[in-house]
């Protein structure tokens, strides 16, 4: 059993660095357009935050040096993509991520070492880290979601990542089952959360995936109507059955 747990984590590790790497076209979309459009802050901050506090509990615990290093290779990664949304954010959104950077990132996760080293001591203080971390673990998981309005507003998946969303959840499930292996629930709980929040987002890329944006349907149908100034206005009767044939 221990030598299948030391191999699903290796796995997981794997897996965890494509998870890390995923956005990479993101970011090299941000930097060509100089812009980072309609892409959202919250899932690499929160990312950031969760691969710090995995670290330390990592380290702090006995047997999950593998938890350790993959998590300080995301810090690495993730430090990247948050300097690189900051540098090309447009002002308010910059102050946004910024203060999400300073709450979550630093002050947060300084609380949460120096509070745990303090009050804690031994299980206690890795059950407490862990605890943090599993919780932080589910809104990583959920943090592309808040992308998923967008998906559905607009019918389009260009701002909901593909593979960010597949390696989540593959990220997911290979860890749930690692942490089945070694009886860590800590670990497990949240990443079969994960892997069903990624599944979800799966499934709604694969519904919109083909469908046409609403907002190129509307830029068409303005275009229309400016080039149609001489025709006669539709009746209501038309304008009802063009709405029930859009719904």
């Amino acid at each position: 059993m221990e030598g299948l747990s030391f191999w699903v984590g290796i796995i997981g590790n794997i897996i965890s660095v494509l998870v890390f790497l995923s956005p990479i076209g993101t970011f090299v979309r941000i930097v060509k357009q100089g812009s980072t459009e309609e892409f959202e802050c919250l899932p690499y901050i929160c990312t950031l935050l969760n691969s710090s506090l995995w670290t330390y509990y990592g380290i702090i615990k006995p047997g999950e040096l593998l938890v350790a290093t993959v998590n300080g290779f995301g810090i690495l990664v993730e430090t990247i993509y948050v300097i690189l949304f900051l540098l090309y954010a447009p002002p308010k959104l910059k102050v946004r991520t910024a203060s999400l950077v300073g709450i979550l990132d630093v002050g947060f996760l300084l609380a949460a070492i120096l509070v745990t080293k303090w009050a804690l001591e031994g299980v206690a203080r890795i059950d407490a880290i862990g605890l943090m971390g599993a919780g932080l673990n589910i809104i990583m998981y959920g943090s592309p979601l808040s992308a998923m309005k967008t998906v559905v507003t607009t019918k389009s998946v260009e701002y909901m990542p593909f593979f960010l969303s597949f390696f989540l959840s593959l990220n997911g499930g290979i860890w749930a089952f690692y942490a089945l292996l070694i009886r860590d629930y800590i670990l497990g709980v949240p990443n079969g959360i994960g892997f069903v929040l990624g599944a979800a987002q799966l499934i709604l890329y694969a519904i919109y995936c083909n469908a046409k944006p609403l907002k190129i349907r509307v830029e068409g149908l303005e275009e229309g109507l400016q080039h149609e100034q001489l025709l006669p206005p539709p009746s209501d009767q038309y304008v009802n059955l063009n709405r029930s044939t859009n719904m």
